[in-house]
């Protein structure tokens, strides 16, 4: 067997073992998050246990949860038992995760997590381990076999637990009412939070670098005003300020080569009519999406009354690292 081979082998068992926990979905799973969704609504939160391979899948499956809204921690089983355990509340809910149910170190800690009151929801293969009796919900996990060559290496479980984390993780996001902006929020920083944050307003040309010329003006007059802005175009507008057209760097080439008298003429003569526009209330990644799709150099801001208050030049966009 190729390398090649080999790794289609290995998605096809990881997707096989997806399929199989999937199947086996059922009311346990709406049990769990209602009691997590309840946990959280009490200003509980969610602890995170697994031991190994498990530890790193819950780690991310608690981060997961952070940045969707549901409060999460990451407790290691060996240093719960010497002190660390008070990190639990009774209002907590332990999300414990071992696919055999029988890690001696999470073991262990089940009897203390219930004398604290905290309820239990278990990522495991073993229904009827002793993780599965101290359990309040199990979520079964079992996949048919490992990717490895030996059936030993923890893969195809790692995946089925992982996906099931991502599962819980999002219907407790719907469950709550987590919005766009609470997305936002925790995330305020790198590409996610510029996506999400930055506005058409927080990037735009605005006052002197933003040039507006009225329809009746000439074009040697708007050029003038072009250049007090160091902009390649003019927004041009009617008699109640209203956008009705531009007058680009490209425009002025194309009629100086057919008309020599074009800087005496007025810009209603020459612009280009109906502009591509945004709303300075959009998202700034939305007009990164119509400098990719109309291949433009200038991109017109105008308000809700369709007045242009701004000018986004692509240039500015790789150093705000939109695009």
């Amino acid at each position: 067997m190729t390398s090649l081979q080999r790794a289609k082998d290995v998605f096809a068992i990881e997707i096989a073992a997806l399929q199989a926990v999937q199947s086996r979905l059922d009311e346990s799973f709406d049990q769990a998050v209602g009691i997590l969704v309840e946990s959280l609504g009490k200003r509980g939160k969610i602890v995170v246990a697994g031991i190994g391979k498990s530890g790193t899948i819950g780690r991310k499956i608690a981060a997961t949860l952070s940045s969707t809204g549901s409060t999460a921690v990451v407790l290691d089983p060996v240093d719960a038992l010497h002190g660390d355990l008070g990190v639990l509340d009774e209002l907590d809910i332990l999300l414990a995760l071992s696919y055999s149910g029988e890690s001696e170190e999470l073991v262990h800690l089940l009897p203390a997590v219930k004398r604290f009151g905290t309820r239990i929801i278990a990522l495991t293969a073993g229904s009827k381990s002793t993780l599965a009796r101290h359990a309040d919900v199990v979520l079964n996990c079992t996949v048919p076999k490992e990717a490895c060559t030996f059936n030993l290496a923890p893969t195809s479980s790692t995946t089925a637990t992982l996906v099931m984390g991502d599962a819980l993780a999002m219907a407790v996001m719907d469950a709550r009412g987590f919005k766009l902006k609470d997305f936002a929020q925790r995330h305020p920083s790198g590409s996610i939070g510029r996506s999400l944050l930055v506005t058409v307003e927080d990037i735009m040309r605005q006052g002197d670098r933003n040039a507006i010329a009225p329809e009746i003006q000439t074009v040697k007059e708007a050029l003038i005003a072009m250049t007090r802005a160091k902009s390649g175009s003019v927004a041009v507008v009617d008699r109640r300020g209203k956008l009705v057209g531009v007058f680009t760097d490209g425009d002025l080439r194309r009629w100086l080569a057919t008309d020599s008298d074009l800087l005496s003429r007025s810009l209603k003569e020459v612009m280009t009519g109906h502009p591509i526009s945004i709303r300075s209330d959009a998202l700034a990644t939305v007009a990164v999406r119509i400098f990719h799709e109309r291949n433009i150099d200038d991109l017109i801001v105008v308000n809700s009354r369709r007045e242009p208050v701004g000018l986004i030049d692509s240039q500015d966009l790789p150093k705000l690292k939109l695009m």
